[in-house]
């Protein structure tokens, strides 16, 4: 099998056991992909009337084919399970670095089943793999419990947690990754809370083989040639990260605004990217081996938004900012910040209080 380990493995979170078992070849290649495959493994074990937050809910950790490698864009990394804000399918993506630390312990997938009696976190270091207790860590936001247990465990692995969204089974609460990444979408947090889960550390140097590893490396040079003589042109992907969109959708017609009121904000030019390159932007932030760089590291220095983190994405200020009416970006920050902080997806979040405003 190229481009996988081939192992899985699978967490008893009732009963503390870990076991390792193997790749079925046939449904790594029908299902490319660890979306499509982690699909799969839930539709076959899980019960379609199961209660997205009882313990025969199953949360799945799921890498792809080319996490892990040269390939530009390529290290992401999927959250599968039964929603508890739609009760369907629920399939959150995320990058940052956890993704390929996550495949370099030598596994393309964890599966986590059952319910811990109480909080838990998963160290897995290749093939050391060990479930800890984590009820020190109870209660605390994404920033320090990811710093704790990067001290508890190897100062060079990788973290991914909940905060107290996920812990109180909110149901729009994402798990964070390297502190301000999120798989955030369709409430994966809270099914992770409900698991008495608080978080993932990984670590590894396991890269998976491929039929052609220099054909690999070289494509690989190519793409990264030819995206980054995008970026050398003036990307504004990178120039601005996908703050720059707000813009294009305005002219569009289709930028929420007001909870969907409209789709035109009188106040896009003080949300839009430039504002926030020139006035907030410390400097770009990149996925692992990504040449784009999109991510936005920004600090508010004073006043009553001061923070600093990751952000905000495109879809972050059209919540907060134009969705909301809000036209004051160092709010739209210290909103993300905030999410960030107690794991929120900023989305639903955002449009949630919309909503509100508009009723």
């Amino acid at each position: 099998m190229y481009g996988w380990h081939g192992k899985i493995l699978r967490v008893d979170l009732t009963n503390e056991k870990t076991s390792i078992e193997d790749v079925d070849p046939q449904i790594a290649k029908d299902y490319l992909g660890g979306r499509g495959w982690a699909i799969r493994y839930l539709t076959d074990e899980v019960d379609p009337l199961v209660e997205p937050l009882d313990p025969e809910n199953k949360l799945i950790f799921a890498t792809g084919t080319l996490t892990a490698t040269t390939a530009p864009t390529g290290n992401r990394y999927m959250v599968v399970t039964k929603s508890p804000l739609t009760g369907a399918l629920a399939h959150s993506n995320s990058g940052g670095d956890f993704p390929t630390w996550l495949k370099r312990t030598g596994f393309d997938m964890i599966i986590f089943e059952g319910r811990a009696e109480k909080p838990v976190y998963l160290w897995v270091n290749e093939d050391q793999v060990e479930i800890r207790s984590a009820e020190h860590l109870w209660g605390q936001d994404v920033p320090h419990t990811t710093d704790a247990l990067l001290a508890e465990t190897n100062p060079k692995s990788k973290v991914a947690c909940i905060g107290p969204a996920g812990e109180n089974l909110v149901l729009m609460a994402a798990i964070m990754n390297d502190k301000d990444r999120a798989a955030a979408r369709s409430g994966v947090g809270a099914v992770m809370g409900s698991k008495n889960l608080k978080g993932v550390v990984a670590f590894g140097k396991k890269n998976p083989a491929f039929a052609d590893d220099k054909a690999m490396r070289d494509l690989s040079k190519l793409l990264y040639k030819e995206v980054g003589a995008d970026v050398k042109a003036g990307s504004n992907l990178h120039i601005h990260g996908t703050a720059y969109v707000p813009q294009v959708t305005n002219s569009l017609g289709i930028l929420p605004t007001r909870n969907w009121q409209t789709g035109t904000f009188e106040g896009v030019d003080t949300i839009d990217g430039p504002t926030l390159t020139e006035k907030y932007l410390i400097k770009p932030k990149a996925c692992y081996r990504c040449p784009i760089a999109c991510g936005r590291l920004t600090e508010v220095t004073s006043g009553k938004y001061a923070g600093k983190g990751e952000g905000p994405e495109y879809e972050t200020i059209s919540a907060f900012g134009s969705g909301c009416g809000v036209a004051n970006l160092e709010a739209v920050l210290k909103a993300n910040y905030w999410c960030n902080e107690l794991g929120l997806d900023t989305i639903s979040t955002g449009m949630t209080i919309a909503v509100a405003m508009e009723m």
